[in-house]
């Protein structure tokens, strides 16, 4: 594996510095009005190969002036375009090594010859894009988001279901990688559900669903990847500043982006808070040998408020047209807590009371992540021609404390104490390399563009754990002493050390195709510092992928592909600590879990129409041997304890579709569908589970006169399924309208949110050898939120992009 990374990285080294001859070409000139010859600004400048195929372009700055650089040897032509004018083509232009420089002198453009009364610019992207390899939900064209949070957003997305407690699901599972601009981020491999409540969704430009990743990523995440693209500027000085009010969701923010020719700043800051208000109440019924030994009923209330904030600041710095160096810091912290009253009633199948007592319980999680960047690219003169060498550390204190309060149900004076902290640490250390080469070979009969990709990552993980708890059991404060059988410390290394090489090739009759395989070698060791116990495993695996795909008459895409993914289990699993805030529910990680291995296969059709119409339709089938879930015994108590654990197999077959319509210029509809069959067995447990889940999600949008648009939105679905457990289904809706004005430069959003059912009510089903259990579920969901939005300055195309580390796999 060693010797591996090894050759990886000289290839990777070699190629780099295996330079093309310097000097790349520059072209300069400035497109003025034919008229009245003055400048055009903001037009677009296209430059094309002398067959017509785009190398790169800009847009005019406000005295018309435009600047193309890093421009390979060679013969093109420049396209000029913009609203109302014609398009001009100039032919002939040369860069040679003698003439690097070519200035193109004062381009002049006329005007339309027919002339209009007015011009409305309506074009825009579509809610719903297929990029071939992924499926784009272009967020910030949804007005039905503003003032949300990321939770609104992916509810919306394609493919994906997002529960009341903002679980997240792709096609039946839950074990999804989601990426932040491309890079991991600490938080949402934390808690995925409580980091996308605090996400505001004014920041999200769109939602990349990638269901077959290729050998370049991270072999993690057996569902697929989803990537969050928030907005960011590429060229200029800008900003936007962003307030919200409402009675569950409350944010202000802003950001500012300053891009000049060689150094660029960008800075954002946020602050937010969201309110869960919700209620539950269990019946569950303790088995021996199939027959009832107690009845427990629970009743859960809690009403709490979140509050947080995080920042970024971001340094990109061009020593010269080929060379980038990017360097980046973020940094997120708060406070979520998870105070709730309980109340538990144990009896007897009889109904004597065994036992009964209330608890107040306060439990909060103050936590915190700060993660910095820095890294290299150069770029060549072979335009796709890339080499980067990227460094991370990122660092994550994530800490726990609960302080109970028991009592009986006739009195107010405290029969039992207990109070339990949890330290841990995350430390993540990471560097990473990648090369990729461009080439073309001709055929008889067709082009065929081939790139070639490849690097090696390591990753080191140092985490710690510190749980203490400890208890009065007289109720009173000075009697308060410490649980050794609850009580350690706790130490967990991991190692990922990998290597990638993968072939895309694509073809001028539409042919794409795509190959690669990942080696990624992993070692873990634990160590109970208290209890004095270790352990430590390691394995490797080697994760192949493919693509296939043919596009008909430029608008019919037909795509196979196939590959095998890796889930290592996440920290959040493997954490020791014991939640002993409900002695008759108590949750603890699983520190020796295996990783899981999934095979996905899929087989999908998209089209477009020239109005902005689309379909997207697949069907997929995937298996996931050793597949990790939440399980419960309940003993002769009546207490419950849920790990996560090795269960066997995990399969789900299905299909999905979107829809997209666009009547008229001002009316969009889109729909989206998914069915899935899920199928789990576990042969150690002795258990099935299988049926049939399905969801639809419809949305509308109207565009009104005097920058006015009106939208609405559902979700209905069946629910889940799960090893031990069925839930029965939910929905939502909600209406927004979207007032914009000052040039569009401001707007202000109404946003309502189920207005006519204050909660949402789930029933759900437990089973299992040891016990069977009712339980029900109320949300509160209706909200309403107002969001001003103010944004300045322009932002203009061009630049380079930054690239950061992705380790698809955080803290797992």
């Amino acid at each position: 594996m060693k010797f591996l990374l090894f050759v990886m990285l000289c290839i990777s080294c070699f190629a780099a510095n295996a330079q093309e001859p310097a000097g790349p070409g520059t072209l300069t000139g400035i497109l003025t009005d034919s008229t009245t010859n003055k400048p055009v600004p903001f037009a677009t400048v296209a430059l094309q190969t002398t067959d017509g195929k785009l190398i790169t372009g800009a847009v005019t700055n406000d005295k018309g002036g435009f600047q193309l650089a890093a421009i390979p040897v060679g013969s093109y032509k420049l396209a000029f375009s913009f609203v109302g004018y014609q398009t001009k083509v100039i032919g002939s232009v040369v860069i040679t090594t003698e003439k690097p420089a070519v200035d193109v002198g004062t381009v002049t453009l006329s005007a339309n010859s027919k002339t209009l009364g007015e011009v409305n610019v309506v074009g825009q992207k579509a809610l719903i894009e297929d990029k071939g390899d992924r499926l784009v939900y272009n967020a910030e064209q949804d007005a039905t988001n503003t003032g949300g949070t990321a939770v609104d957003v992916l509810r919306k997305v394609p493919m994906l279901t997002v529960d009341l407690d903002g679980n997240l699901k792709m096609r039946g599972t839950g074990n999804i990688k989601v990426l932040v601009n491309g890079k991991p981020s600490s938080i949402m491999a934390r808690n995925l559900a409580d980091a996308l409540k605090q996400m505001p969704a004014n920041i999200i430009k769109s939602v990349e669903v990638i269901t077959s990743p290729g050998a370049k990523y991270d072999a993690e995440g057996s569902g697929g990847v989803i990537n969050i693209v928030t907005k960011k500027a590429l060229k200029g000085t800008n900003g936007t500043v962003n307030a919200t009010g409402g009675n569950l969701n409350r944010s202000l923010g802003g950001n500012i982006n300053v891009k000049g020719k060689k150094l660029g700043l960008a800075l954002s800051l946020n602050g937010y808070q969201y309110r869960n208000i919700g209620e539950n109440t269990n019946v569950r019924t303790a088995l021996a040998d199939g027959q009832p030994t107690s009845i427990l009923r629970q009743t859960n209330s809690r009403d709490n408020t979140g509050t947080g904030g995080y920042g970024e600041l971001s340094l990109d710095y061009d020593p010269d047209t080929t060379n980038r160096i990017n360097f980046s810091a973020n940094a997120w912290g708060g406070n979520f807590p998870q105070n709730s009253q309980i109340t538990s009633r144990l009896t007897d199948p009889a109904g004597a009371v065994l036992q009964a007592f209330r608890r107040d319980i306060q439990y909060r999680n103050p936590y915190g992540n700060t993660e910095f960047n820095l890294g290299w690219t150069k770029t060549f003169k072979k335009p796709g021609r890339e080499f980067s060498m990227l460094t991370q550390y990122a660092r994550m204190p994530d800490n726990y404390y609960y302080t109970i309060r028991q009592m009986t149900m006739q009195s107010e004076s405290p029969t039992y104490l207990e109070r339990s902290t949890n330290l841990s640490r995350n430390n993540e250390y990471t560097f990473q390399t990648d090369y990729t080469h461009p080439f073309t070979a001709h055929t008889a009969h067709d082009t065929l563009n081939f790139k070639v990709e490849t690097g090696a990552k390591v990753i080191r993980r140092d985490i710690g754990s510190e749980f203490v708890i400890e208890q009065a059991l007289s109720g009173l404060e000075a009697d308060y002493a410490i649980d050794p059988a609850r009580t350690n410390e706790f130490t967990y290394n991991q190692q990922v050390m990998a290597g990638y090489a993968s072939l895309k090739m694509d073809t001028k009759r539409k042919w794409n195709l795509s190959a690669g395989a990942r080696l990624e070698h992993t070692r873990i060791q634990g160590d109970f510092m208290t209890a004095q116990s270790q352990f430590s495993n390691q394995y490797q695996n080697l994760i192949p992928s493919a693509t296939v795909s043919k596009t008909f008459r430029d608008k019919h895409t037909v795509k196979a592909s196939y590959t095998q993914r890796i889930s290592r289990p996440l920290i959040w699993f493997l954490n020791p600590f014991q939640n002993y805030s409900d002695p008759k529910n108590v949750q603890t990680g699983n520190p020796y879990l295996n990783p899981e291995l999934t095979h996905a296969t899929e087989l999908s059709y998209s089209t477009f129409g020239k109005e902005g119409a689309s379909f997207n339709a697949a069907l997929f089938w995937r298996q996931t041997n050793n597949s990790i879930e939440w399980l419960s015994t309940v003993d002769a108590n009546g207490v419950a304890f849920t790990s996560p654990k090795n269960i066997g197999q995990n399969a789900s077959y299905g299909a999905n579709l979107n829809i997209s319509l666009k009547p008229n210029k001002d009316f969009t509809i889109s729909t989206g569908a998914e069915l899935t069959y899920v199928d789990l067995t576990s042969i150690a447990l002795n258990q099935r589970t299988s049926g049939w889940v399905w969801n639809l999600s419809p949305n509308l949008s109207y565009k009104l006169p005097k920058d006015l648009t009106l939208q609405a939105t559902g979700f209905v679905g069946s629910g889940w399924i799960s090893l031990q457990s069925r839930n029965s289904g939910w929905y939502y809706y909600g209406i927004s309208a979207k007032k914009e004005f000052m040039n569009k430069n401001a707007s202000l959003t109404l946003n309502l949110n189920n207005p006519f059912n204050r909660t949402v009510r789930i029933t759900g089903t437990q089973f299992a050898p040891t016990f069977t259990a009712q339980s029900t579920s109320l949300f509160v969901n209706q909200s309403a939120r107002l969001t001003f939005s103010y944004k300045f300055g322009q932002m203009n195309s061009g630049g380079k992009q930054s690239r950061k580390i992705t380790n698809d796999d955080s803290r797992r």
